[in-house]
């Protein structure tokens, strides 16, 4: 019960009281924001979830939630799951200061066109958070992940 209060504070300090709506959305003419803003603070966390060996699988079992998840799964179903596997570990390597580089689109970009609901995105992050347990990842390790993750909604959600 702690730990799904805590997950709802980390996405409600990164998203704001109802910023998930599509007005809020980062408007096509601004500039968008990094998708993987390196953090050399959080080091450490890459260490804690287990370097980017760790992060290759727990990619693996990220999108075998996000398969078996019936909010989420029509979003995977028709793309190269394991091109979008390999650029997530890059995004999340960077972000947690190993040694990567993600050469991937931005955010908003990638989700163009997609029209994801707020409930969508928020499952995403559920099925996120259900493989980090798996891999037993320290709750403190996964909120500043989501921490910095969070403020990417605003070019995901678009409905």
């Amino acid at each position: 019960m702690i730990k799904q209060t805590l997950l709802s504070l980390v996405l409600a300090v990164g998203f704001g009281a109802g910023a998930l709506h599509a007005q809020d959305a980062m408007p096509a003419s601004h500039p968008a924001a990094d998708p993987a803003p390196r953090d050399p603070a959080l080091k450490p966390v890459f260490e804690e979830f287990g370097g980017k060996a760790g992060l290759v699988a727990l990619m693996d079992d990220f999108m075998a939630n996000l398969m078996a998840d019936p909010r989420t799964q029509p979003f995977f179903a028709n793309v190269d799951r394991e091109h979008v596997k390999a650029e997530l570990v890059d995004q999340f390597c960077v972000i947690l200061d190993g040694p990567c580089t993600y050469t991937g689109k931005n955010m908003e970009q990638v989700h163009r066109g997609l029209d994801i609901h707020r409930s969508q995105f928020n499952a995403l992050v559920e099925d996120l958070q259900k493989a980090m347990d798996k891999h037993g990842i320290p709750f403190r390790a996964q909120n500043k992940l989501l921490a910095k993750l969070a403020p990417m909604h605003r070019e995901v959600v678009t409905r």
